[in-house]
């Protein structure tokens, strides 16, 4: 079993900043790409932000020069620094990360987290 534990979220004002982490535990093999979505009221859940093991990035244009997304594969977490937050960027946040077992790969999904961006 491996579990995914998220934290970081909140009420921040806009143009204020957050630091969103997900760290995976349990009977970890290997964890390849990582990311961050949201998902706000009545919207699809949407990719904020991805990171291969290799280093490889890719973010929504919605939140590219605000957001970094960063992993520690030592401690098999990924982190979302999220800076000059918008009221649009108010959503439940989860990270999926692509697990490895030695023979096949799975995509585990966090909790969620709740984003809240006051104007």
């Amino acid at each position: 079993q491996i579990q995914l534990v998220e934290s970081g979220g909140g009420l921040v004002q806009a143009g204020g900043s957050l630091r969103l982490s997900c760290a995976a535990s349990g009977s970890i093999f290997r964890i390849n790409g990582m990311g961050w979505y949201r998902q706000a009221p009545g919207k699809q859940r949407e990719e904020v932000a991805y990171l291969t093991r290799g280093g490889s990035t890719n973010y929504a244009d919605s939140v590219k020069g605000r957001f970094t997304i960063s992993r520690d594969n030592a401690k098999d977490t990924v982190y979302l620094q999220m800076n000059s937050l918008k009221p649009e960027d108010t959503a439940v946040y989860y990270c999926k990360v692509g697990h490895y077992s030695g023979t096949y790969t799975r995509d585990l999904w966090g909790q969620g987290t709740q984003v809240t961006v006051s104007s």
